[in-house]
């Protein structure tokens, strides 16, 4: 029998750092598999012969969003031509699910089998959604532990699989050298800033950052600054604060505490073993439109995991300077209630998240779905 053809899609930058793991291990499973797909530098790199680059399409925001319709629209007519031409043996997602939920239904109407890996948040919003994933995907792999049984209850194939940032190489334990390779004072203290890697996001959280630092700083000059800045983005104005590009890892597990944005940088600090304070802006409409839909208490994904406030959250008009300086400067202070308190809920999250393997797992999910 031909070797297969696998088609695989992620929509962003930790989408497809996951999704190339994922290849990796699939090509380890499936000897001989033919990539094809939609995504960034990382699949690329894995051997995927993209048809379209991510960086085109990703964005953040309802509102946002709004300005990418166009764009979206013509690459899933692409995708329906090329699923139309009968060889892909199966689809292989990986979060994003405003577009990929649509790719799903697009495969599913070809006859093509769907593994959705690392579930869309309908946990948070758009529960509605869950009936569409019900119709046209044959297996889910989710990444955070309370996924499995939300899906399931509602008639969703899904299976933990671990998280895969637990499958990244371990980082150095020592926080004084991993100074050292920063160009820090291994023995004073160090704040990192995380304004994202998209650059709306470095838009709107990049000014209030920049000012936080300033604020630690003059509250304790003994404080280091380093801000995990993504090569091409825009840091107006950074001053003394030392930018460092493309070694996010190398940050956090530097860092003391951190200020963080939303999202997967979170869980990242909570693996590193760094307290953090959590931070997010979006267009205002977008922010208006979340609280009608959301359904969480929390949007940091440490507290989610934990069930409860583990790391502080400010969020939209909250997420001012003053305020994220006033949370992050008792993190800083070692043996300090507020620190001791969230290096242990820290280490609860980080039983939560599984064994590491995520992308393994994943991938005999994908080979049982090719079997004829």
């Amino acid at each position: 029998m031909a070797a297969p053809t696998v088609f695989v899609s992620a929509g962003e930058p930790s989408g497809d750092a996951h999704a190339a793991a994922f290849v990796t291990a699939l090509r380890q499973a499936v000897p001989g598999v033919r990539l094809e797909g939609v995504g960034g530098p990382c699949l690329s790199e894995a051997g995927v012969d993209l048809m379209a680059r991510m960086e085109d399409f990703t964005v953040m925001g309802f509102v946002e969003v709004l300005r990418k319709v166009p764009a979206h629209v013509g690459l899933l007519r692409t995708i329906r031509r090329r699923l139309a031409r009968g060889d892909v043996r199966l689809v292989v997602l990986v979060d994003y699910p405003g577009f990929h939920l649509r790719v799903a239904e697009a495969a599913h109407r070809a006859s093509v089998p769907v593994l959705y890996y690392i579930a869309p948040a309908l946990w948070a919003w758009g529960e509605w959604r869950v009936k569409r994933m019900r119709r046209s995907i044959a297996r889910l792999a989710v990444i955070l532990p309370f996924e499995e049984e939300f899906f399931r209850v509602r008639g969703v194939p899904a299976t933990f699989v671990g998280h895969p940032l637990l499958d990244r190489p371990a980082l150095n334990p020592d926080r004084a050298a991993l100074k050292r390779e920063l160009g820090l004072d291994p023995s004073g203290p160090v704040l990192c800033v995380f304004p994202g890697s998209r650059r709306q996001e470095i838009q709107r959280l990049w000014g209030h950052f920049r000012e936080t630092a300033r604020l630690v700083r003059r509250a304790r000059p003994d404080v280091q600054i380093g801000v995990a800045a993504t090569p091409g983005g825009l840091y107006p104005d950074p001053g003394d604060l030392r930018l460092v590009f493309g070694r996010p890892e190398t940050c956090l597990g530097a860092a003391d505490a951190a200020l963080c944005k939303s999202g997967t940088t979170t869980l990242e600090a909570a693996i590193a073993d760094t307290p953090m304070v959590i931070a997010y802006r979006v267009h205002p409409l977008s922010y208006a439109l979340a609280r009608v839909l959301a359904k969480v208490q929390w949007i940091g994904l440490v507290n989610l995991v934990a069930g409860r406030e583990v790391s502080p959250e400010f969020i939209q008009q909250r997420a001012r300077a003053d305020l994220l300086a006033e949370a992050i400067l008792p993190l800083l202070t070692v043996g300090g209630a507020a620190r001791t308190r969230q290096l242990e809920g820290l280490r609860e999250v980080r039983a939560r998240l599984g064994a590491p393997g995520a992308a393994v797992r994943g991938a005999a999910l994908a080979h049982a779905l090719l079997q004829p």
